[in-house]
């Protein structure tokens, strides 16, 4: 089956075009890294994927049908800087943020959920930190939270938008290596810079610049970085 789906999609913010006839397609249990400058169009993607935008022209397919249907399928890890660190609310709670819709109507929630969440802090290495303050855990710590809060409702399409940004190289690795695990079981597509991780984790990569190409992630190589997230010398600004 196919996971997600873009048709000849365009997007503009007003007048401003971020996306034009953008075609790619994501397998089944694919693990996929988006790159590319910064207004190229990789967020805006996952934002259509996940149906908070609309195309102006085009079609997306989320999970063989549409995006806003298809929502419930789908986890979304935001960065770090988008989720408020300072709320008073434990890990754990965090995490089981991500089941509300299963809160009984008396305001508890199921034990099963509860033990689903303490097996993924654990596998994201936070055993121990269920009841710590969010706002006092380290970034990566905060980072393997999120990821932990959107896996609970056991998606079929997960989205992570630069989950490695701002945190320490460990981490960094710590959460590239439990997403490549994911592989085969779950679709993930990470929004990232970091090309060595890439080249280490993934297969395939789409480089998004208003227009969409999909390459073979040993293809990605220090030149081509440079070519794509700088100006060439004696370009004007």
């Amino acid at each position: 089956m196919t996971a997600v789906k873009f048709q000849n999609v365009s997007f503009s913010y007003e007048k401003a075009p971020i996306l034009n006839g953008a075609s790619f397609s994501i397998n089944e249990g694919e693990l996929v890294a988006l790159i590319g400058p910064n207004g190229g169009g990789k967020t805006t993607a996952l934002k259509l994927i996940l149906g908070f935008l609309s195309p102006k022209c085009g079609q997306v397919e989320v999970l063989n049908s549409s995006p806003k249907r298809a929502r419930t399928r789908m986890g979304y890890v935001p960065q770090i800087n988008a989720y408020d660190k300072a709320f008073p609310i434990s890990v754990l709670e965090v995490v089981l943020s991500g089941v509300v819709s299963k809160v009984r109507w008396f305001g508890t929630i199921p034990k099963e959920e509860k033990v689903k969440a303490m097996k993924l802090l654990e596998q994201l290495g936070l055993e121990g930190l269920s009841e710590r303050p969010f706002g006092s855990i380290s970034g990566g710590q905060a980072q393997k939270t999120l990821i932990a809060r959107a896996l609970i409702s056991d998606p079929n399409l997960l989205l992570l938008d630069e989950p490695t940004a701002n945190v320490d190289a460990e981490s960094e690795e710590a959460i590239f290596s439990f997403l490549s695990s994911l592989q085969g079981k779950k679709s993930v597509l990470i929004v990232t810079h970091n090309f060595d991780a890439i080249m280490k984790h993934t297969k395939r990569v789409l480089c998004f610049q208003k227009e969409v190409a999909s390459i073979e992630s040993h293809a990605v190589c220090e030149h081509f970085s440079l070519g794509m997230y700088h100006q060439p010398k004696g370009s004007k600004e």
